[in-house]
C-alpha cells in the first residue's frame, strides 16, 4: 500500500480521477494546497489533504462552486450547514422552476402520449396507487393532514411534482387543515 506522504500530483490526480490542471488550478487558488514539497520541488499531499480533497469532491457533487466549498471548509460546522441548506433551498427552487417549464412543453406540444416519456407522476397515477394499495378517501386525507401537519413546505413541492395547478394544490392543503367526519 502506498503512503499517503508520497502522493504526487499525478497520483493524486490518478487516485481521485481528476486531472493534473484541476489540482493546479485548487492549489492557485489556495483551495487544496500542498502539504510539502519534494527534494525536486514535486507537491506532495498528505493523508489531510486526501481527506480535504475528498471533502471538496464530495462539495462539489453537491452543486457549490469553489468559493463556497472554500467557504464552507474554512468555516465552522454551522456555517457550512448553512452554505449547504442555501444550496438545497437554491436546488428546490430550481426544480420548482423546470417543473413549470415541463407542464408548459407538454401543454404546447399538446400531445397526451408525451405525458408518458417523461419520467414523472400525475395526480390520477398516484391516488390510483394509493386505492390499489387499500387507501380510502378518509386514509387519503389523513395522509394529507399528516403530511402538511409535518412537512408543509414538502408536502407544496410533492403536490406540485404531481403537476396539479396551483389553485387546487391550494384547494388540496386547505382541505388537508380539515378534519373529516370518519376521524
Amino acid at each position: 500500500m502506498e503512503k499517503l506522504m508520497d502522493l504526487t500530483i499525478g497520483k493524486l490526480a490518478a487516485k481521485f480521477g481528476i486531472s493534473r490542471t484541476t489540482l493546479l488550478y485548487y492549489d492557485r487558488i489556495g483551495l487544496l494546497k500542498p502539504s510539502g514539497r519534494s527534494l525536486a520541488g514535486y507537491r506532495l499531499y498528505n493523508k489531510t489533504d486526501v481527506e480535504r480533497l475528498e471533502q471538496i469532491r464530495i462539495y462539489r457533487s453537491a452543486g457549490l462552486s469553489l468559493s463556497e466549498i472554500r467557504e464552507a471548509l474554512a468555516t465552522a460546522k454551522s456555517e457550512s450547514l448553512n452554505i449547504l441548506e442555501n444550496r438545497l433551498k437554491q436546488l428546490n427552487r430550481d426544480i420548482q422552476a423546470l417543473r413549470r417549464q415541463q407542464q408548459e412543453i407538454l401543454r404546447l406540444i399538446k400531445k397526451q402520449d408525451a405525458w408518458r416519456e417523461v419520467r414523472h407522476m400525475t395526480k390520477e397515477h398516484w391516488t390510483d396507487i394509493l386505492r390499489a394499495a387499500g387507501f380510502s378517501e378518509a386514509d387519503m386525507h389523513r395522509w394529507h393532514m399528516e403530511f402538511e401537519r409535518l412537512a408543509p413546505e414538502s408536502h407544496q413541492d410533492f403536490l406540485e411534482s404531481l403537476n396539479i395547478p396551483e389553485d387546487e394544490i391550494r384547494a388540496i392543503r386547505e382541505w388537508s387543515c380539515t378534519v373529516s367526519e370518519d376521524q
